[in-house]
Protein backbone atom coordinates (compact mmCIF):
# COMPACT_ATOMS: atom_id res chain seq x y z
CA UNK A 1 0.00 0.00 0.00
CA UNK A 2 1.51 3.26 -1.20
CA UNK A 3 1.02 6.20 0.71
CA UNK A 4 0.61 9.72 -0.99
CA UNK A 5 3.76 10.83 -1.38
CA UNK A 6 5.52 7.55 -3.61
CA UNK A 7 8.78 7.66 -2.67
CA UNK A 8 8.11 6.54 0.07
CA UNK A 9 6.16 2.86 0.75
CA UNK A 10 4.06 1.34 3.26
CA UNK A 11 3.95 -1.89 3.52
CA UNK A 12 0.76 -3.75 6.05
CA UNK A 13 0.31 -7.33 6.47
CA UNK A 14 -1.62 -9.38 9.04
CA UNK A 15 -1.01 -12.60 10.64
CA UNK A 16 -3.94 -14.78 11.50
CA UNK A 17 -5.74 -11.15 11.21
CA UNK A 18 -7.98 -10.46 8.51
CA UNK A 19 -6.87 -7.19 7.37
CA UNK A 20 -10.08 -4.63 6.51
CA UNK A 21 -9.99 -1.47 4.34
CA UNK A 22 -11.02 0.11 7.32
CA UNK A 23 -7.77 -0.91 9.24
CA UNK A 24 -5.32 -0.10 6.64
CA UNK A 25 -6.16 3.03 6.56
CA UNK A 26 -6.43 3.51 9.96
CA UNK A 27 -2.63 1.98 9.70
CA UNK A 28 -2.09 4.75 7.16
CA UNK A 29 -3.71 7.45 8.76
CA UNK A 30 -1.31 6.85 12.02
CA UNK A 31 2.00 6.28 9.91
CA UNK A 32 1.71 9.55 7.96
CA UNK A 33 3.62 11.68 10.59
CA UNK A 34 6.11 9.58 11.18
CA UNK A 35 7.15 10.22 6.64
CA UNK A 36 6.21 13.72 7.70
CA UNK A 37 8.76 14.52 10.21
CA UNK A 38 11.71 11.90 8.71
CA UNK A 39 11.59 12.53 4.60
CA UNK A 40 14.43 9.84 4.20
CA UNK A 41 12.42 6.79 5.27
CA UNK A 42 12.07 4.18 2.33
CA UNK A 43 9.84 1.85 3.73
CA UNK A 44 7.93 1.68 6.44
CA UNK A 45 6.62 -2.21 7.65
CA UNK A 46 3.88 -2.64 9.28
CA UNK A 47 2.43 -6.48 10.80
CA UNK A 48 -0.48 -7.04 12.55
CA UNK A 49 -0.59 -10.25 14.78
CA UNK A 50 -3.81 -11.71 16.83
CA UNK A 51 -3.11 -15.09 18.72
CA UNK A 52 -5.88 -16.02 20.43
CA UNK A 53 -3.74 -18.56 22.88
CA UNK A 54 -2.02 -15.11 24.16
CA UNK A 55 -3.27 -13.49 27.30
CA UNK A 56 -5.68 -11.01 27.02
CA UNK A 57 -3.91 -8.29 27.70
CA UNK A 58 -0.82 -9.37 25.27
CA UNK A 59 -3.44 -10.64 22.22
CA UNK A 60 -2.73 -7.96 19.54
CA UNK A 61 1.00 -7.79 18.59
CA UNK A 62 2.04 -5.13 16.10
CA UNK A 63 5.55 -4.67 14.79
CA UNK A 64 6.91 -2.13 12.87
CA UNK A 65 10.11 -1.88 10.44
CA UNK A 66 11.68 1.54 9.28
CA UNK A 67 13.93 0.53 6.59
CA UNK A 68 15.79 3.97 6.30
CA UNK A 69 19.23 5.28 5.14
CA UNK A 70 21.45 3.91 8.06
CA UNK A 71 20.80 1.60 10.57
CA UNK A 72 17.28 0.07 10.16
CA UNK A 73 14.77 0.60 13.27
CA UNK A 74 12.68 -2.18 14.18
CA UNK A 75 9.78 -2.17 17.40
CA UNK A 76 7.32 -4.58 18.65
CA UNK A 77 4.08 -3.48 20.99
CA UNK A 78 1.91 -5.87 22.63
CA UNK A 79 -1.87 -4.73 23.65
CA UNK A 80 -5.26 -5.85 24.20
CA UNK A 81 -6.81 -3.77 21.21
CA UNK A 82 -5.53 -3.91 17.60
CA UNK A 83 -6.30 0.00 17.34
CA UNK A 84 -4.56 1.16 20.85
CA UNK A 85 -1.26 -1.30 19.55
CA UNK A 86 -1.05 0.77 16.43
CA UNK A 87 -0.83 4.30 18.34
CA UNK A 88 1.52 2.47 20.66
CA UNK A 89 3.71 1.81 18.11
CA UNK A 90 3.56 4.56 15.72
CA UNK A 91 4.37 6.62 18.97
CA UNK A 92 7.12 4.54 19.83
CA UNK A 93 8.40 4.57 16.24
CA UNK A 94 8.02 8.52 16.45
CA UNK A 95 10.63 8.60 19.48
CA UNK A 96 13.05 6.33 18.01
CA UNK A 97 13.28 8.83 15.04
CA UNK A 98 13.52 11.95 16.87
CA UNK A 99 15.91 10.53 19.21
CA UNK A 100 17.80 9.38 16.07
CA UNK A 101 17.75 13.05 14.54
CA UNK A 102 18.45 14.71 17.75
CA UNK A 103 21.56 12.33 18.14
CA UNK A 104 22.58 13.55 14.15
CA UNK A 105 22.10 16.95 14.98
CA UNK A 106 24.47 17.04 18.41
CA UNK A 107 27.14 14.90 16.31
CA UNK A 108 27.03 17.52 13.77
CA UNK A 109 27.62 20.73 16.00
CA UNK A 110 30.20 18.78 17.71
CA UNK A 111 33.69 20.22 17.51
CA UNK A 112 36.08 18.11 15.99
CA UNK A 113 39.84 18.18 16.44
CA UNK A 114 41.76 18.98 13.77
CA UNK A 115 45.48 18.27 12.83
CA UNK A 116 47.44 20.19 10.75
CA UNK A 117 50.56 19.23 8.32
CA UNK A 118 52.16 22.54 8.35
CA UNK A 119 53.18 24.53 11.27
CA UNK A 120 51.49 28.00 12.09
CA UNK A 121 53.35 31.14 11.94
CA UNK A 122 53.68 32.61 15.35
CA UNK A 123 51.66 35.95 16.42
CA UNK A 124 53.98 38.76 16.92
Amino acid sequence: MNSDNHSHELIVSGIHLELTPSLKEFVREKTQRLFRHEERIVRLRVDLECDPKQDVSRRFLVKGQIIIYGPDMNASVASDDCHKAICLLTDKLDRMLRRRARLHKVKRKHPHAVELQVELPKAV
